[in-house]
């Protein structure tokens, strides 16, 4: 049965409120760490309780899935700040330090030209998936306890051990 402290791998498909297809297990199936946040919150709550074999439709709000679009996370960033050789194209993805020592994954939307005909770069910190009403058909094929090792480090490891 699925609770805290165990790994479970899921076959599953991922579509939005229009029915396009966001994401899918493919062959392999997903594992995770049930209880140490891998998955999202909505999700995670809904496998509680259930076994090797189930079949089950969860339908995620944003708030218990990647959260709510903030305005406040979009900036326009000069050209001129990124590295002269950094691939700078719509859809990229990159990881900044922020002044606190976080890291955060922002995404390019947009280049655009400044008032002065200087290049910008829309830089978004939400989640690509912000804001997006999750519907996941999700089928259980594996739960098992999960090692020590992976209760310390808090994810599911590879065959064979700890791969990072």
């Amino acid at each position: 049965m699925i609770e805290d402290g165990k790994v479970v791998s899921v076959h599953y498909t991922l579509k939005n409120d229009a029915g396009e297809q966001l994401d899918a297990s493919g062959s392999e199936p997903l594992a995770y760490l049930h209880g140490a946040q891998n998955i999202v919150p909505g999700l995670e709550r809904k496998l509680t309780g259930r076994k090797v074999g189930d079949k089950v439709d969860v339908v995620v709000d944003p708030g218990d899935g990647y959260g709510m679009r903030d305005p406040r996370a979009v900036q326009d960033v000069p050209r001129a700040a990124f590295p002269p050789d950094a691939p700078i194209e719509v859809g990229a993805a990159f990881v900044v330090e922020t002044p606190t020592g976080e890291l955060m994954q922002l995404h390019i939307t947009a280049i655009t030209k400044g008032p002065d005909g200087a290049e910008l770069v829309r830089c978004d910190a939400n989640h690509p998936l912000a804001g997006e009403r999750l519907h996941f058909a999700v089928e259980i094929v594996e739960v098992r306890d999960a090692t020590d090792e992976e209760r310390v480090h808090g994810h599911v490891h590879g065959a064979g051990g700890h791969h990072h």
